[in-house]
């Protein structure tokens, strides 16, 4: 096939070079959320097309670009593309798999240091001239060192997770994960109901996709459930957690604290957290490091070249368009 490209967004210049050496590409690097209607503007023509998560791909797209014949998505995650939608107008979704793990997993453990620790809070105030010598009882916080971890989700990024609270920071881990057996696991770990993991964690980590059972799978009861002490952590999809009753429970300090990458109604996030000394919140950075965005870039690229050449892609995520 002759392949008509086009990329959204800026990506790491690996896999734009992958491609630029085989194809044409159109290279828009644009800035922001695209709406739907510029979206299915730019692919007007075009039968491939490499996107970020931020560019929702509904139906109306699919019908509206019905020379549109593959998504390459630059993330592991795919909530931003109807599968179902896809599959029916014949069109190839692809992710970047086992690229992201272990960058995840590093910055899932600098938020729960930064949160558990009072980075954030406590960088604030020396630079702000409070500082004005040692003090025992300054800026107490949680220990992560022999806590209990609490894991959501036991997949790739979940089981790194796990393995290196027990190994690096002599955890006990607690997880929930139907589809995971204790005996196939090789670090220790318990399965528990989402009760138990609630009540007993010191650290609650997630690590599920976004779908319509997972959408607000922490809210005000589960919340509540928490100990006081406890900590909650999100670096899978902001619509996992409930924002306003988060939001809510931190500024009644019912919990000890939150650390966030992600957000429900993303890039905007719940009025009123940016003011609480008790979260520590960034703008989905969770895979940003340079090796890990280059390798997503080069998963990316191999995906399109895969297809256009005839070969499945490693990273076809709805194999029914195969049938």
């Amino acid at each position: 096939m002759i392949a008509k490209i086009l990329v959204t967004h800026e990506i790491p210049d690996k896999g734009i070079l992958m491609l630029q050496e085989k194809y044409d590409i159109e290279y828009r690097k644009t800035v922001g959320v695209i709406s739907k209607t510029e979206l299915i503007g730019m692919l007007k023509d075009k039968n491939i097309v490499l996107s970020l998560l931020s560019d929702t791909f509904d139906e109306e797209v699919f019908r509206n670009c019905p020379d549109l014949k593959m998504v390459s998505n630059y993330a592991v995650g795919f909530n931003n593309i109807d599968l179902k939608a896809a599959t029916r107008y014949g069109v190839y979704v692809t992710n970047t798999p086992k690229t992201l793990d272990e960058t995840t997993v590093d910055f899932t453990f600098a938020l729960m240091l930064a949160v558990a620790r009072r980075v954030v809070e406590s960088d604030k105030f020396l630079r702000s001239g409070k500082f004005t010598g040692w003090g025992a009882m300054e800026f107490l916080g949680g220990e992560v060192n022999r806590s209990t971890l609490g894991i959501i989700g036991l997949g790739n990024i979940g089981k790194s997770l796990g393995r290196r609270a027990h190994y690096g920071f002599n955890m006990k881990v607690l997880y929930m994960d139907k589809f995971v057996r204790e005996d196939t696991l090789d670090f220790p770990a318990q399965s528990v109901n989402m009760e138990t993991l609630l009540k007993e964690s010191d650290f609650i980590s997630l690590h599920v996709p976004l779908t319509d059972e997972t959408k607000h799978l922490i809210g005000e009861k589960e919340l509540n459930m928490m100990k006081s002490t406890a900590y909650l952590i999100n670096t899978s999809r902001g619509p996992v957690v409930h924002e306003a009753a988060l939001y809510k429970v931190l500024k009644e300090n019912k919990i000890a604290g939150a650390g966030l990458d992600v957000y429900e109604f993303e890039p905007a996030f719940h009025k009123g957290l940016e003011e609480l000394d008790n979260i520590v919140m960034c703008p989905h950075i969770a895979s940003a490091s340079l090796n890990t965005r280059q390798n997503m870039s080069i998963k990316a690229a191999q995906n399109i070249i895969d297809f256009v050449e005839g070969r499945i892609p490693e990273g076809l995520v709805n194999r029914e368009v195969l049938k």
